[in-house]
């Protein structure tokens, strides 16, 4: 982007703008792409050819291409995008009828659980009794649920960077270990061996992380026992709600990691000591949730967010730090710019580079997906987007008269750069990102009331 010009201010900039000639032109392919706030701008063209190889289409010159970034912070329009994604692919797998998953999905033992991390020192909280009354923090103040200090150490000074950091490293592995000792549970309580459980039923899972105020993740998970072939093969009538929900319970109690700090001391990893779980019941049942249960649609819309939440800028960066210099010049609280130091020093240290704490210390030494499941939970995003793609170009086909069968499309673009040239446009994109996805709101609204 170039710098702006300081003798005009961001108004005149976005009316001069308006005013261009080439205005409509650059609007077209700014809503064409849903208003990406940091789009590819790549040059070429784009053909249309018969069998015999002879051009029928050809179309050419500068085009925008959405960035796909799936974080708010960064881009509104992609991470729109990407949370639709997600519900649809969440969706799938709750509920099924739809990406190649049986409806009986439904009738099977499901549940959601929600993993968080231990506690690493006291830290500022806005907690409510029982009975709905306001707690007092461990400082003794009373904090409204805005206040910045939530989620920051009491005492930074004894707050345990180090073990923090390393267990946001290895939470990964945590949640891997998580599942297996779900299916050595589950095989435990009906006199199986734990070995032989792929031979029974499979466990088929989607994990969302979302990151506490405090900067640690932790993990929402949807999980479902299926035969051993997936979703479509019946579940084994040993495995009940109840005993999955057991199962989980055990597991995440039981689940331990252990890792050497800098000093040489053993730390152990594990859960945190709250544990949340709830039985998932088909949008179809009743309408009023009962205690401990939660329906697919409602389900599938909060991952979706928690999908494209990440994190906010007063947690972590937007992108990698490549030098420690930029850690003094991030717009982030003391307590993550900390973490983010930690994540860095720890970095340089013998022993821990297969954790790559430098690569991901923008990230507070988060090194997984924000949404990730297992082989046959559902269908993936690369199949969700080649059938987005293979609409589109059916529709364009279609709309030029042409049948599908009898041509080849072939592309042919080179990478320009990246963003828009003013901030200007970039403000204008925003604008008709806000305004398509206000659009679609009301699309919806109207639908649901008919």
């Amino acid at each position: 982007m170039l710098p702006a010009d300081p003798a005009t201010s961001l108004e005149d900039r976005i009316v001069r703008k308006l005013r261009s000639v080439d205005y409509r032109d650059w609007r077209d392919k700014v809503t064409a792409i849903g208003g990406c706030a940091q789009p590819i701008r790549m040059f070429g063209a784009w053909q249309l050819h018969d069998h015999a190889g002879q051009v029928l289409e050809h179309k050419g010159g500068d085009i925008l291409v959405p960035c796909g970034n799936r974080r708010q912070s960064v881009c509104p329009a992609c991470s729109d995008r990407y949370a639709a994604d997600a519900y649809h692919l969440m969706h799938a797998g709750l509920a099924g009828g739809s990406k190649g998953i049986p409806t009986t999905v439904t009738e099977k033992p499901r549940g959601f659980a929600t993993l968080t991390a231990p506690s690493f020192g006291k830290v500022h909280s806005a907690r409510q009794s029982s009975r709905g009354k306001t707690i007092p923090c461990a400082c003794g103040s009373w904090h409204h649920p805005d206040d910045p200090r939530i989620g920051t150490p009491v005492d930074p000074d004894t707050y345990d960077y180090v073990g923090s950091i390393l267990w946001q490293a290895n939470a990964g592995e945590l949640w891997a270990r998580f599942i297996r000792n779900v299916k050595r549970a589950l095989m435990k309580a009906v006199g199986l061996r734990a070995n032989d459980f792929k031979h029974h039923a499979r466990l088929s899972y989607a994990k969302v992380a979302e990151y506490q105020r405090r900067g640690l993740v932790h993990f929402h998970g949807v999980i479902r026992v299926d035969g051993p072939e997936g979703p479509s093969d019946p579940t084994p009538r040993w495995a009940t709600a109840e005993l999955l929900a057991s199962a989980i319970q055990a597991a995440a109690r039981s689940v331990s990691l252990e890792v050497a700090r800098p000093d040489g001391q053993i730390l152990t990893l594990c859960w945190g000591e709250q544990v949340d779980y709830r039985t998932i019941r088909p949008s179809n049942a009743a309408e009023v949730e009962q205690d401990g249960e939660i329906s697919e649609a409602r389900l599938a819309g909060y991952v979706a967010k928690y999908a494209t939440k990440g994190t906010g800028k007063s947690e972590a960066a937007d992108r990698r730090i490549l030098s420690e210099l930029h850690i003094g010049h991030l717009k982030v609280s003391d307590h993550h710019r900390r973490m983010i130091q930690t994540a860095w020093d720890l970095g340089g240290l013998d022993g821990y580079e297969s954790l790559n704490l430098r690569r991901w210390a923008h990230m507070l030494g988060f090194r997984g997906h924000f949404l990730s499941k297992s082989q046959r939970y559902s269908t993936t995003f690369k199949a969700i987007r080649e059938e987005q793609r293979t609409f589109r170009t059916l529709e364009v086909l279609d709309r030029m008269g042409y049948d599908p069968n009898t041509v080849t499309v072939i592309n042919d673009w080179t990478y320009t750069g990246s963003g828009y040239s003013t901030d200007a446009e970039r403000t204008l994109a925003l604008a008709i990102a806000e305004g398509r996805k206000e659009q679609r709101q009301r699309k919806y609204e109207q639908e649901v009331a008919a």
